[in-house]
């Protein structure tokens, strides 16, 4: 993802009955949210990646793999976003303050609708996601996203990667 990025850390799932809501909800996956956009501000590209937790060093390695060196990201005040700066990435933290209210600050409007839209279909989509497979949806609803502008040939480059790429067992699924 390169220009400006909005980031944000989201979690999927969860334990419903066991007393404990919100981070500290038992069974939650947590993956990160990253959308880039251009200088006027419209959406070009998203990533959803599972990460294991929302360490300062976890977010590093994620950075690097993902993320122009060049690329401002606009995050929330959460600590962890700190691995941005060690890996030489540009960020800009803005306390949101947590609640319905951060949901409406502008810099971060369209993680927010993604976030949306992600967890809106798959819960629409499917009765239930298993963890280990949450990645593979993630990757299903960006690789839509990703190539909204050119649809006629989606279905080409869908093709080609299966064509291309080696057949994976059951078990490896």
């Amino acid at each position: 993802l390169s220009y400006i990025v909005q980031l944000d850390d989201a979690y999927w799932g969860g334990k419903k009955h066991d007393g404990k809501r919100g981070r500290g909800a038992s069974g939650k996956v947590p993956f990160l949210a990253a959308v880039s956009t251009n200088i006027q501000g419209h959406p070009l590209f998203m990533r959803l990646s599972r990460i294991g937790s929302f360490s300062a060093s976890e977010i590093k390695n994620w950075s690097l793999k993902h993320l122009d060196p060049r690329s401002i990201v606009i995050s929330d005040g959460l600590l962890g976003f700190n691995g941005l700066a060690l890996a030489g990435i540009s960020h800009e933290s803005v306390v949101t303050g947590g609640g319905y209210q951060s949901m409406e600050i502008a810099a971060f409007k369209w993680v927010n609708t993604m976030l949306g839209n992600v967890k809106r279909s798959l819960h629409g989509t499917y009765h239930s996601l298993s963890q280990k497979h949450l990645p593979r949806y993630l990757a299903e609803f960006c690789y839509r996203f990703n190539r909204r502008f050119n649809l006629a040939n989606m279905i080409g480059s869908l093709a080609r990667s299966a064509i291309n790429s080696k057949p994976i067992t059951q078990s490896k699924l």
